[in-house]
This record gives C-alpha cells, sequence and structure tokens, in this order.
C-alpha cells in the first residue's frame, strides 16, 4: 500500500490561540506592548487588550481601581493620559508619588495643620519658566515632586522636621519653587545650588546641586558649612545629606512614617533611636535618641554638635512603693581618639524628676565632640520616697553619635 503523505498547514500569528499570546505579552513592558501595535493587526489588536494595562497603570502611576472607577476610563486610555501628562518622570514617579502618599496618610491624623499648609503641584511650564530663570535644567525627580506638590506655605512647624533646645530652635519648610529660585545661588561656594528648605528661625537651609561644581556631584543634598579658619568666604564644606533628590525625600519620609523620627506636639523631630540603646535597671528602662545639629557644627574647626533624648520609664506593673526620685546624674564621654571626659552632676537639665510606675519623663540635651564620632553612657543615682535613705543607681545604655558624610570646601583644598 503506496504512504500518504498530508502537509500541515504553515504555523502563522494569524492561526495561534489568543490566551497563550496574551500570556505572553502579559511579560511585556509598555514600550514592548507599544511597539506591539505596529507588528501586525493581530497583535495590535491583543496588545490592547486592557487588563494589560492595569498592572503597567499600577506599577508606574500608582492608580488604584477606586479611581480607575471614579475617572471611568479604560486602563490603557489612563495609562496614556497620564503618561502624556508625567510621561518624562516614568523613572521616578511611582517612588516619589508613593512617598508622598504615605507621608500624608501617616501625617494627616498626627500633623493634619502640616498637611493642609502643602501646596498644589506646579505646572510644566511653572518648572520650565524655573530652568530659564535659573538658566540650569532640575533634576528630573525634583521636578517630579514638584509637580505633585509644589513645596509648602512658610508656616512653623516646616514639613522637613524640628529641633528644639533650651536656646535654639529648627524647623525646616519645604520651599516652593519660585521662592526656590529666588534663593538659587550663583556665588563662588554655592554655584549652582538651590535651596530644598528653608528655617525662618536659624536661616538654615538644604541645598542641591543642579550641576557638578566646585567638588559637588550633581544632584548632591547638603547642609553648607562655612569653613570659618579660611579667609576665603567661598571656602564652604558640606555635610551630605542625599545623593539625589529621590535618595534624600523617600529616606526623610521613611523616617517619619515607620515612626523613626518621633512627633512631638504636632512636630516632626529628627532624632534617630538605635533599638540596642534601651537599658533596664530593675523596674526603670532608660531609652535613648540622637540628632547631629548642622547649624551648630563646622569641620573647621572640628566641631560637631549632638542632641540626644532620654527617655526614662517605670513599668506599670511595678509595686507602688518603688516610686523613686532622681538624685544625680553620670556621665563618660569618649570621643572618636578615645579620649574620655566624666561629668557628674546633681539632677538633669536642672530637675529632679519623680518616677512612679507607669510614668514617663523625658527629657532633651546635647554635647560637641571635636572628633566627627564619640559615645556616651553612665547612670542616674535614684532614692526611694518611700525608703528615702536607700539609693541605688540605673544604667544609661551606650548610645553612640556621628556626623554625616562631609566634604571639604575645594576652596580649601587648592589654597
Amino acid at each position: 500500500m503506496a504512504a500518504v503523505e498530508t502537509e500541515s498547514a504553515p504555523l502563522t500569528l494569524e492561526s495561534l490561540p489568543t490566551d497563550p499570546l496574551l500570556l505572553i505579552l502579559s511579560f511585556l513592558d509598555y514600550r514592548d506592548l507599544i511597539n506591539c501595535c505596529y507588528v501586525s493587526r493581530r497583535l495590535s489588536q491583543l496588545s490592547s487588550h486592557d487588563p494589560l494595562w492595569r498592572r503597567h497603570c499600577k506599577k508606574y502611576w500608582l492608580i488604584s481601581e477606586e479611581e480607575k472607577t471614579q475617572k471611568n476610563q479604560c486602563w490603557k486610555s489612563l495609562f496614556i493620559d497620564t503618561y502624556s501628562d508625567v510621561g518624562r518622570y516614568i523613572d521616578h514617579y511611582a517612588a516619589i508619588k508613593k512617598a508622598w502618599d504615605d507621608l500624608k496618610k501617616y501625617l494627616e491624623p498626627r500633623c493634619p495643620r502640616m498637611v493642609l499648609s502643602l501646596k498644589e503641584g506646579a505646572r510644566e511650564e511653572d518648572l520650565d519658566a524655573v530652568e530659564a530663570q535659573i538658566g540650569c535644567k532640575l533634576p528630573d525627580d525634583y521636578r517630579c515632586s514638584y509637580r505633585i506638590h509644589n513645596g509648602q506655605k512658610l508656616v512653623v512647624p516646616g514639613l522637613l522636621g524640628s529641633m528644639a533646645l533650651s536656646n535654639h530652635y529648627r524647623s525646616e519648610d519645604l520651599l516652593d519653587v519660585d521662592t526656590a529660585a529666588g534663593g538659587f545661588q550663583q556665588r563662588q561656594g554655592l554655584k549652582y545650588c538651590l535651596p530644598l528648605t528653608f528655617c525662618i528661625h536659624t536661616g538654615l537651609s538644604q541645598y542641591i546641586a543642579v550641576e557638578a561644581a566646585e567638588g559637588r556631584n550633581k544632584n548632591e543634598v547638603f547642609y553648607q558649612c562655612p569653613d570659618q579658619m579660611a579667609r576665603n568666604p567661598a571656602a564652604i564644606d558640606m555635610f551630605i545629606i542625599g545623593a539625589t533628590f529621590t535618595d534624600w525625600f523617600t529616606s526623610y519620609v521613611n523616617n517619619v512614617v515607620s515612626g523613626g523620627f518621633p512627633i512631638i506636639r504636632d512636630q516632626i523631630f529628627r532624632y534617630v533611636h538605635d533599638p540596642e540603646c534601651v537599658a533596664t535597671t530593675g523596674d526603670i528602662t532608660v531609652s535613648v535618641s540622637t540628632s547631629f545639629l548642622p547649624e551648630l557644627s563646622s569641620v573647621h574647626p572640628p566641631h560637631y554638635f549632638f542632641t540626644y533624648r532620654i527617655r526614662i520609664e517605670m513599668s506599670k506593673d511595678a509595686l507602688p512603693e518603688k516610686a523613686c526620685q532622681l538624685d544625680s546624674r553620670y556621665w563618660r564621654i569618649t570621643n572618636a581618639k578615645g579620649d574620655v571626659e566624666e561629668v557628674q552632676g546633681p539632677g538633669v537639665v536642672g530637675e529632679f524628676p519623680i518616677i512612679s510606675p507607669g510614668r514617663v519623663y523625658e527629657y532633651t540635651s546635647c554635647t560637641t565632640f571635636s572628633t566627627t564620632s564619640g559615645y556616651m553612657e553612665g547612670y542616674y543615682t535614684f532614692h526611694f520616697l518611700y525608703f528615702k535613705d536607700k539609693i541605688f543607681n540605673v544604667a544609661i545604655p551606650r548610645f553612640h553619635m556621628a556626623c554625616p558624610t562631609f566634604r571639604v570646601s575645594i576652596a580649601r583644598l587648592v589654597g
């Protein structure tokens, strides 16, 4: 019998089933999905399948199901409309938008006035006008953030954190783009630097370098620190706070929303708490948070100013007769060179607090180092209220302090 030969039909894109093709398309990025529209009619139809665009809307624009319902648009239409508005920021938008959303959600029940001080987003033409005014391009992540919120009104407390000592107060507002442009620096020492924040009490600002100049990297965020030992006014050292605007802003927001920066009296205080900086003696627990103050510090001469916040708490389960009063403090202070200073004195910040079950006492103090880092440790001496002749010591955990990375002024290096 002669063998019967059969020819199978050639495999074409049109003959492939729809579901496997849609599955393949679901792994493509939006750029490739758009390119598919130009390959064939079949792929053009499949790449317009609306559920494919849902992932991209959520990934790049953080558009929720609720927002889609409110706008009454399909996913693809939403993606294209949003891209038409802020598409140049697609590599930054999700991270910046999430940071803003998280920050506002966290602050609304805690610092409502701060949220109300935020301004509506700037327009593209507003940002273009600022670039024309200063003669420099703004970083895309900076522009992206200002499309969402154009800074805040100059109010107290400021969005970028506060610090309060007995004779010093700082609260930094996030500047709107027009005010920032007015403070754009062309002078030697801060050339091509744009202020991000401003404190009306101290005049302190954080700057972003919109161009690489005078030893600064482009897009770096820093506090200026004039060189007090140089005769050249252009000799300005820098404490580096962030490598980019995104790095600076998102790390700050993460510290706030994680509870790392405490909110005290409707203000964000930029104290950093190390979970290991806790010591318990009997029923009393002592914990410490610290902060570096750039406005009171200098690299030349070396003078690094730190503040620390102490929390002393007695367990609520302690017996009533454990109530006690703080009599004195002892500190052992060690700098990075190993030099040790011992300090002993009555009370704390002029007070002799009474601690009873469930009660908390907090206070703030400060110290300085001639080195970039150091640590403190010590103990408090208490006496029992009901047994006044019985005294005991409560350990203060060792806590470390270190200034941010700094860069010495190129004017000093050249000189």
